[in-house]
């Protein structure tokens, strides 16, 4: 038996909440980043800055399926609460930082230490939310990757320029361990259960299948390509918009904040209508599969006009084409991950998430690095933009022919 529908939703919320809090000590570092007085400090490079901010992805990727084990193994209340309170202390930990390499080493930890939140809450969904409501809750949960920087932007910059870069790493870090009160208070301790149907039933107990099985059908796959290039544009625009506002396009630290801020809220508010509105289509008797995929297809689409955008000598045409990208994006947020749910169900939860997860933060590796990299080959951000638009197109292909409705089983061996 789930838990009963206001406790249900105050726990979505919940989760909804914490992944804010993540995104907001993930994405502190490259508001930090654009403020001269922190390059100045740590004498970055292009380079070293793209470094820093992939830095986190090589400790939380790694992580991803061990993670996702753990959830099967002990459920989702205390590893996650445990979790929390380890970041919320590496990442005010931040502001003690006096060297490059221990900036470095504190973004290795935080990526341990975050690493259960999206296997866990991913499996928190499968089990407790059904298919007909399934978008709705998705898309709560996972907008909060972009609430997060869009509160981030803001906060983090009045923070560094009234008060500097150290008080804002601890603030910012200490204030999201209020989260672990009512997490306790309400999470229930016995959440190792199985998947649900789209009926809201329990799925049957299987046994959990190998990676071999998995990856052994299309829409593993389809969710591995996908994942990976919805979250390159979404982690150059985690990492290297707030520079390129600045660097490229001549705007203040403050006026950065307030487009980037417009930019993730304007995502975070279209994943959670176009989950909802895509689960009305299905409560109406649309195919989920279908319903999904097209949400998500339209969303690589129009996250790929960014590059019109990039290839404009017009900053208003720029600033425009980075607030409509990121906004279109949010038609596929919620629904590329509920569709992987949809695609895979009564399999083992926690470890899909896991590999899922994977695949979206290698993308957090490779985008920052390559960034940096072409920009300073190139001298500026075209190069870059125009990778992401190819990137897209691919994410694009993976859901038009892999992520299709399949009767075959996924066995154990």
């Amino acid at each position: 038996m789930g838990p009963n529908p206001l406790r249900k939703w105050s726990l979505v919320t919940l989760l909804g909440l914490g992944v804010i809090i993540a995104y907001v000590d993930r994405t502190n570092l490259a508001i930090a980043l654009a403020s001269p007085q922190f390059k100045e400090f740590f004498a970055l490079s292009d380079t070293g800055r793209g470094l820093l901010n992939s830095v986190f992805f090589w400790s939380y990727t790694v992580l991803q399926i061990p993670a996702g084990l753990i959830v099967d193994r002990f459920g989702v209340k205390r590893p996650l609460a445990i979790s929390f309170v380890l970041w919320c202390l590496v990442a005010a930990a931040t502001s003690m930082a006096g060297a490059f390499w221990e900036l470095v080493a504190l973004r290795l930890l935080l990526g341990v230490a975050e690493s259960t939140l999206f296997p866990a809450g991913l499996a928190w969904l499968a089990k407790n939310v059904e298919e007909r409501q399934r978008g709705l809750a998705a898309g709560i949960f996972v907008s909060g990757s972009k609430w997060g920087p869009a509160i981030a932007s803001p906060l983090a910059t009045w923070l560094i320029l009234g008060y500097g870069w150290r008080t804002m790493f601890f603030l910012l870090g200490v204030g999201g361990l209020v989260w672990v009160i009512p997490w306790m208070l309400l999470a229930e301790s016995d959440d190792r259960g199985p998947a649900r149907t789209q009926s809201g039933v329990a799925a049957p107990s299987m046994s959990a299948p190998t990676m071999a099985a998995l990856f052994r059908t299309r829409a593993m796959w389809a969710t591995v390509i996908g994942t990976f290039c919805y979250n390159y544009f979404l982690f150059f625009s985690l990492t290297w918009l707030p520079a390129y506002l600045v660097e490229s396009r001549n705007l203040t630290l403050s006026s950065m904040s307030t487009y980037t801020m417009f930019s993730f809220a304007g995502t975070g508010t279209v994943a959670i209508l176009s989950g909802a509105a895509a689960d009305w289509m299905i409560r109406r008797g649309a195919s989920p599969v279908n319903t999904r995929r097209w949400f998500t297809i339209a969303g690589l689409l129009a996250a790929s006009t960014e590059v019109f955008g990039a290839m404009s000598a017009s900053t208003d045409v720029a600033i425009f084409f980075a607030i409509f990208s990121m906004t279109g994006l949010g038609l596929a947020t919620a629904n590329y991950w509920a569709i992987t749910q949809t695609l895979l169900p009564g399999v083992a939860a926690g470890r899909v998430a896991g590999i899922q997860n994977t695949a979206l933060n290698l993308a957090g590796i490779v985008a920052p690095i390559i960034t940096g990299w072409l920009k300073s080959i190139t001298g500026s951000y075209t190069a870059p933009m125009q990778t992401i638009w190819v990137v897209l197109i691919v994410g694009v292909a993976a859901y038009l022919f892999l992520a299709r409705e399949s009767k075959e089983p996924i066995v154990a061996a």
